[in-house]
């Protein structure tokens, strides 16, 4: 297992070749079982294989995108460098799962405190649901990515995907070889993980 945690990378150049239905399937089953609030699993997926609709999810991100690029001050060559490079991210994958958060099933409280909290629980869960599939991904030879850009916009993802209203998109996750090695950044000792053991 470990060997499978240090392993995995985040890979953002795939090759072509496509993984298999059974594959996506894997992962997929991988996600639902992950801990999750009360066992309510709330989440749900879209796995978007067709080259269109990936042109279509890409181009509606990439004008918001732009659009957020040019508040922060950006210079258009640097707007557009970027979201080029996200476009072929989002085109060049074989395949893409979009996990959605989905809060229909979690209890409801009067008290918008504990409701809150009701919410992070599921968000944190649906990060454990992820997590399972990028593992899952690699124990079977492929390489994902994780791109959180649909937080950013998630209407607009939405409407793109023709996804129900009670559909979140939190996240894209691109599926497929890696087209090379991605350069992997150092992680943090334990000794400045731990804040405390007594």
């Amino acid at each position: 297992m470990m060997d499978i945690i240090r392993g995995r990378r985040s890979v953002r150049a795939f090759r072509p070749e496509p993984p298999s239905r059974t594959q996506l399937e894997q992962i997929i089953e991988a996600a639902g079982w992950a801990p999750s609030p009360h066992g309510r699993q709330p989440w749900r997926f879209a796995v978007i294989t067709r080259d269109a609709l990936k042109a279509r999810l890409a181009d509606a991100m990439g004008a918001e995108w732009r659009a957020q690029l040019a508040l922060d001050g950006q210079d258009a060559a640097t707007i557009a460098l970027r979201h080029r490079k996200s476009q072929e991210r989002i085109t060049g994958a074989p395949a893409i799962i979009v996990p959605c958060l989905y809060l229909e099933d979690l209890d409801v409280y009067p008290d918008e405190g504990r409701q809150a909290a009701e919410t992070t629980m599921a968000i944190q869960s649906l990060g454990c649901a992820i997590q399972n599939m990028l593992l899952a991904a690699f124990a079977q030879g492929l390489d994902t990515g994780w791109m959180c850009a649909p937080l950013f916009c998630p209407d607009t993802v939405r409407a793109a995907l023709d996804l129900a209203p009670t559909m979140h998109p939190h996240a894209l996750i691109p599926v497929g070889l890696a087209a090379k090695d991605p350069v992997r950044r150092p992680r943090r000792p334990l000794d400045e993980l731990v804040v405390r053991w007594e």
